[in-house]
């Protein structure tokens, strides 16, 4: 296929950073630079032509057109119309393909003129609109993709449904099938029975490709998905303060099936973030609340794992600092989704449908299409700052922690959401001070407690901040080591903070 030439109108200073980024993109990514060269105004040589001639006529001469409207009309000529109502006008006449994106905007923001503009194309084409930056270049991107397609140029099918090179029959867990289809069943009234053929269920599923398995067969039932997939294991890390910083305190790499790895990740922020157990006035078993809903935690992890880009080289990364949880997954919107409509309720356009249906059928997804809703909702129930979503070099969940003095509400006798009471006295407060911005060893904390020697009492001390998790050894895994160290978690931060301000 020849290249397409596009002609990219707007008015020019109120998108100059859009038809930057645009040109940028055509020129830099290696699909569209494959496919499209780009003309802009400000890039093209000089010539001794009307500027408004020079216009039109490159509009005869590209094949696309792009239009991105907003709210300047532009400056008019002499018979009431600018630069880029012509343009549109022009490319309309010459039977250009045109494409327009709208910047979302206050109706009555608009220029009246560049309103009745969109109304015009609104009329005889689809419209679609944009917020940041990076929903235009998705737009853009996923309406080229199909403007390929369509010129049979590209053919493309969901990375779920690929075959997965070398894999088999033999390369799946049998097992995991069976509780699969057990728990499908209890939860979905999944129509097959427990003692279905592997091979049934992965037809059913949709889960061949041909006569091979597929991605997703491998990434939910495979015994070693990242044999396969290397890049679809889960990095977790926890930082003590608000930034990334090295030495990571603590952090792991999960590797395992879809539902292991969001199975490990979730356990691995629980056991990071406060945990309130109240009393039994009301049930025989003990209320336990996390600071953060354990369901918005369970959520933004699915979503990651489910709708990540798994072409990609780059793996889901879960990161908890002391003021948000953070998670990263390489992967865009879907075209046509906007990051406002994650607000609302929305329809249901997952990246990875075969994924999405399974994860679906034993219940890690609700309902299909409200799940950052939910987690707004719920975050607002727990008090808690709204989710923060954003896509930059890939898709960011940002889910805010209150803060120390509010973790630490002092109508509750110091303790974290109304639970538990943390207990500590001045030498405690020593302590941890202590080991406040660095790693200290035991002697070091007994001199800080005021201890001359290492008595049954100082030991009772530690073991109580270890136990509260205020303090946490560097060796977990060898407590009796001569090379332990213990550092403040980040509950114990928060405990110092509110220590030291009363």
């Amino acid at each position: 296929m020849p290249f397409t030439r596009i002609f990219i109108s707007s008015p020019q200073q109120e998108f100059a950073r859009e038809r930057e980024a645009l040109h940028n993109y055509f020129a830099t990514d290696a699909l569209m630079r494959k496919f499209f060269s780009a003309f802009l105004f400000e890039y093209s040589p000089a010539s001794d032509q009307r500027p408004d001639q020079l216009y039109l006529d490159e509009v005869e001469r590209c094949d696309l057109y792009i239009g991105l409207f907003g709210n300047d009309y532009g400056h008019p000529d002499d018979a009431g119309r600018s630069p880029t109502e012509r343009e549109f006008d022009h490319a309309r006449d010459t039977d250009s393909h045109c494409l327009i994106f709208v910047k979302n905007a206050a109706h009555d923001s608009r220029d009246p003129k560049m309103q009745n503009l969109i109304d015009r194309a609104q009329e005889g084409m689809v419209c679609k609109p944009f917020g940041m930056l990076e929903e235009l270049v998705a737009g853009v991107y996923a309406a080229l993709v199909e403007y390929l397609m369509a010129k049979g140029a590209i053919s493309w099918e969901p990375f779920d449904a690929m075959a997965c090179a070398q894999a088999t029959l033999d390369d799946l867990d049998f097992d995991r099938m069976s509780d699969f289809v057990r728990v499908a069943r209890r939860v979905r009234q999944f129509p097959l029975a427990t003692d279905v053929a592997p091979e049934k269920l992965l037809q059913h599923l949709h889960l061949f490709n041909g006569d091979q398995v597929t991605n997703a067969a491998v990434l939910l039932f495979g015994k070693d998905p990242q044999r396969f997939l290397e890049s679809s294991e889960v990095k977790c890390a926890h930082f003590h303060g608000t930034e990334q910083v090295k030495p990571i305190p603590s952090y792991q790499v999960y590797k395992g099936s879809a539902f292991e790895l969001v199975d490990q990740a979730v356990d691995f922020v629980l056991s990071k973030i406060d945990l309130s157990v109240g009393t039994r006035a009301e049930s025989v078993r003990a209320p336990r609340t996390y600071e953060l809903p354990k369901e918005v935690v369970t959520e933004a992890i699915v979503n990651a794992v489910a709708h990540r880009d798994y072409a990609s080289n780059g793996s889901v990364q879960v990161m908890l600092f002391a003021d948000r949880l953070e998670i990263w997954n390489p992967g865009q919107l879907p075209p046509g989704l906007m990051l406002e409509q994650l607000r609302v309720a929305h329809g249901s356009v997952p990246v990875n449908r075969l994924i999405a249906t399974s994860l679906y059928l034993v219940e890690y997804i609700e309902r299909m299409g409200t799940g950052t809703l939910d987690m707004i909702k719920r975050c607002i129930a727990a008090d808690l700052p709204e989710p923060e979503f954003s896509v930059a070099d890939g898709f960011v969940a940002k889910i805010w922690r209150k803060s120390a003095e509010d973790r630490l509400n002092p109508q509750n006798n110091g303790a974290p959401n109304g639970g538990v009471q943390i207990q500590i006295d001045d030498r405690d407060v020593a302590i941890l001070r202590a080991c406040s911005n660095t790693e200290a060893t035991s002697k070091d904390l007994q001199a800080a407690a005021g201890y001359v020697l290492r008595t049954s009492n100082f030991r009772k001390r530690m073991d109580s901040l270890l136990e509260q998790e205020l303090l946490e050894r560097t060796l977990p895994g060898a407590p009796q080591s001569p090379r332990q160290k213990y550092r403040l978690t980040a509950k114990g931060h928060a405990v110092l903070a509110v220590a030291e301000s009363t």
